[in-house]
């Protein structure tokens, strides 16, 4: 099924048009939930509440504005942050109170993140889990998933040139997590 298909089943709500919206795009919401929800079990019900909406807000998606992948990546954000507002558990992150990494030039993160090698790419996943969920998601959408900062900007609810500022500072915070992870 073409995606143009999968969608105008979703607005009639076909059992097969919904299984193959789960088959096309299930991988792809399942990486972005379980970025940022853990334990798995959390995830696994997150991802259901993402699907359950995309399936019920079908009508809502105007293919003017985003992307259909973009608009369920959106979706899959909202019920994060939703769930971790339910949640609202205080996490202790690497850099919680510390700005240090403000000082951090380009130069410098280009210098640990520019062209990874095996030992940096190891460094950068380990790095990630000590960062805030919404920051390993702007991290994990730019990056893995490859999408620009409009696209980011369209998921967040934000602006691209805010998504631009928020990727430099987390960019910065990686480079600082990482360098304390090499000593």
């Amino acid at each position: 099924m073409e995606e143009t298909e999968i969608i105008a089943g979703l607005r009639k709500q076909s059992p097969q048009a919904q299984q193959q919206a789960l088959e096309r795009y299930g991988r792809m919401v399942w990486a972005q939930v379980a970025r940022m929800i853990s334990p798995v079990e959390d995830a696994e019900e997150v991802y259901q509440d993402v699907f359950i909406k995309v399936f019920q807000h079908i009508n809502t998606y105007d293919a003017e504005r985003s992307t259909f992948k973009t608009w369920l990546l959106r979706i899959a954000y909202n019920e994060c942050i939703t769930h971790l507002r339910r949640k609202r558990q205080r996490m202790i992150y690497l850099d919680d109170g510390d700005n240090s990494y403000e000082a951090i030039t380009e130069a410098e993160v280009e210098e640990t993140l520019g062209r990874p090698n095996q030992e940096v790419v190891q460094l950068i996943r380990a790095a990630i889990h000590h960062l805030p969920p919404d920051e390993q998601a702007i991290i994990t959408m730019f990056y893995y998933d490859e999408m620009s900062l409009k696209e980011i900007a369209f998921v967040t609810q934000s602006i691209p040139t805010t998504i631009a500022s928020r990727l430099s500072r987390t960019r910065k915070k990686l480079c600082k997590i990482i360098n304390t992870l090499r000593t």
